[in-house]
C-alpha cells in the first residue's frame, strides 16, 4: 500500500467529481445506474438515505451541512458507515460538523479520528449501512480510479462487511503491480543480495526458487509456475505475511492468477482474481466479494519459507533467485517502500487489535490445519528450538530459529523430536532424521510430510483466528 502512509495521516488522491442520481432508492436496478452514471446531483435533499449520502462527499458545503442537520434529526445510525467514509476524505472544517453528527448518533466522542471510528465500526457489527450501500461505496471508489468499481457494485455478492472495506492509498487497481513467471538467474549472479537479507524460499518437485523480501515489497502478489505447478505468492505487507497458494482450483479450465486490488479489509491486502475479478482475503484464501463468493472455493496453501539469503543458499547452491530485471522500474534497495512501517509499532490502517498477549506486531508462525488453527510467537525460537505440539488432532513438530526467522512445521505421527548435531537434523528414539524442504527424512527412509505455514504480525492473526489459538507449548 502506499509508503507514505503513517498511521494518523493519509496520502489521499484528490477525489474527482461523481455526479449523485435523482432515482428511487428503493429499486436495486436505478440504484445500479446510479453508481454507473455521471448525472448532476439534486438541488435538495431527498429522503434517500443513498443519495444524500453522496452530498457528504461530491455536493457543495451548504448540502454536506444540510445533510449532516438531516441524518442527525433522523438519528438512525444506518447512516454511520457512510460519515466514517466521509470524514477520511473531508477537510479540517467539515470533519468537525461529521465527528459532531456521529457523536449525536452514537454517543462516541472520537473526534476526526478516523482510526478510532473505524475500530468502532469494525467492534459494532450490529450497525447495518443503509440499503444500496455497495452503490454509494462503488461510486466513491470508482471516483478514485474507475477500476475500483469492477469489484463493489449493487448487489454485489459478498460476504465480509463491505463497509469495512478500505481504499489502501494507490492510485489504481493495479497499482501495485504483480509480478507474472518473471526472470530468475543463478544463485552466483545474485551480487545484489547480501548474505541477511530476507527472502521467501520455496521447493516444489525439486525446483527450488528464493523470492527477496525487496523485491516482492513493490509488487507483493507473483504469478508463477514452480516445479510444474501453477502458484501464486501473495504477500501483505501491512500483516507480515507471505502465503504461497495452489492456484489450480476445481470448476476452473485454468489456473488462476491473481493481482492486487488496492483495497483492504482489516488492514490485509483484497487481491484478487484475473478471470472473474472477485475479491479474495490473502489471510484465508477464500473470495469475499464478487462472483465467486458462497462458491466453497478455498486455495489450498503450500509449504514456503521465510529466512535468510545466506541461509537458503547454503542449504540450496543450486537455487534461483528473482532477477531485479522485472520489467518495472522501482528502487529495489532493502527497506524500501516500508522500511518505517516495519521497524514502527504502529499500524498503516485501522483494525482492532489484542496486545494483551503480544504487540501489535509481533511476529507469529501460524498453522492451519483441517480446520483447527494454532500460531506460535517467533521469539519461541529464539536460539534455534524444537518444538513438539499437537494442531486439532494433527501432532506437529516445528523447527526454527528467531535470529533468521527461519520456521519449518511438520507431521510427527507419534515421534518426539529434539534438535540435532546440526540445524539441518533432529533426533528421535528411531534415530536421525533429515530436514528437507518436502519432509522429514528419517533413518530408514520414514517420511513425515512438511506443513504449509508461514508467518505474520499478531494482528492479524488475531483478527481472523482469534487469541485462544495462540499456543503456549514449550521447546
Amino acid at each position: 500500500m502506499c509508503s507514505c502512509l503513517n498511521r494518523r495521516v493519509l496520502c489521499l488522491a484528490l477525489i474527482l467529481p461523481l455526479a449523485a442520481v435523482a432515482a428511487d432508492p428503493d429499486s436495486a436496478e436505478t440504484a445500479d445506474s446510479a453508481g454507473q452514471q455521471d448525472i448532476t446531483l439534486p438541488e435538495t435533499l431527498t429522503d434517500s438515505p443513498l443519495l444524500n449520502a453522496r452530498f457528504l462527499l461530491f455536493g457543495n458545503s451548504r448540502q454536506r451541512s444540510q445533510t449532516l442537520r438531516w441524518a442527525a434529526k433522523r438519528g438512525d445510525k444506518d447512516m454511520v458507515p457512510a460519515l466514517i467514509y466521509a470524514l477520511r476524505y473531508s477537510g479540517e472544517r467539515d470533519q468537525a460538523e461529521i465527528a459532531d453528527t456521529l457523536r449525536r448518533l452514537t454517543g462516541r466522542r472520537y473526534g476526526s479520528d478516523w482510526f478510532r471510528w473505524k475500530q468502532y465500526q469494525q467492534a459494532n457489527p450490529e450497525i447495518k449501512p443503509f440499503p444500496h450501500f455497495a452503490v454509494f461505496l462503488g461510486g466513491l471508489l470508482r471516483a478514485i480510479d474507475p477500476g475500483f468499481g469492477d469489484f463493489v457494485h449493487a448487489d454485489v455478492k459478498h460476504d465480509i462487511r463491505l463497509e469495512e472495506i478500505v481504499w489502501g492509498g494507490v492510485r489504481s487497481k493495479d497499482g501495485i503491480p504483480a509480478l507474472d513467471h518473471p526472470k530468475l538467474i543463478a544463485a552466483a549472479d545474485a551480487g545484489y543480495l547480501s548474505p541477511d537479507e530476507r527472502v521467501f524460499g520455496i521447493q516444489i518437485n525439486g525446483d527450488t526458487r528464493a523470492y527477496p523480501y525487496r523485491i516482492m515489497d513493490w509488487h507483493e502478489m507473483l504469478n508463477d509456475t514452480i516445479g510444474g505447478q501453477p502458484v501464486s505468492l501473495a504477500y501483505c505487507t501491512l500483516c507480515g505475511s507471505g502465503i504461497l497458494f495452489n492456484t489450480t482450483v476445481a470448476g476452473e479450465a485454468q489456473p488462476l492468477t491473481f493481482g492486487s486490488s488496492g483495497l483492504l479489509y482489516r488492514s490485509n491486502k483484497l487481491m484478487y482474481d484475473r478471470a472473474t475479478e472477485s475479491l479474495w482475503n490473502q489471510f484465508t484464501g477464500r473470495p469475499v466479494v464478487g462472483p465467486l463468493t458462497g462458491s466453497g472455493t478455498q486455495l489450498q496453501t503450500l509449504p514456503l519459507v521465510s529466512t535468510t539469503w545466506g541461509e537458503w543458499r547454503s542449504r540450496h547452491p543450486e537455487t534461483r533467485v528473482l532477477s531485479l530485471q522485472t520489467g518495472f522500474t522501482r528502487d529495489y534497495r532493502p527497506g524500501k517502500p516500508y522500511g518505517t512501517y516495519f521497524s514502527s509499532p504502529d499500524l498503516m490502517f485501522p483494525t482492532l487489535t489484542n496486545s494483551r498477549e503480544l504487540r501489535q506486531k509481533q511476529q507469529v508462525f501460524g498453522l492451519r490445519l483441517s480446520g483447527a488453527n494454532r500460531a506460535w510467537p517467533l521469539q519461541t525460537f529464539r536460539g534455534g528450538k524444537v518444538l513438539n505440539d499437537q494442531v486439532g488432532v494433527i501432532k506437529v513438530v516445528l523447527i526454527g530459529n528467531a535470529a533468521s526467522r527461519n520456521i519449518r512445521a511438520y507431521r510427527r505421527g507419534d515421534q518426539i523430536f529434539g534438535p540435532g548435531g546440526d540445524p539441518h537434523t533432529v533426533i528421535s528414539d528411531a534415530g536421525t532424521w533429515q530436514v528437507t524442504e518436502a519432509a522429514l527424512l528419517g533413518p530408514n527412509r520414514e517420511q513425515l510430510t512438511r506443513l504449509p505455514g508461514h508467518l505474520a504480525y499478531w494482528f492479524a492473526w488475531y483478527n481472523y483466528f482469534g487469541s485462544d489459538t495462540l499456543s503456549t507449548a514449550k521447546p
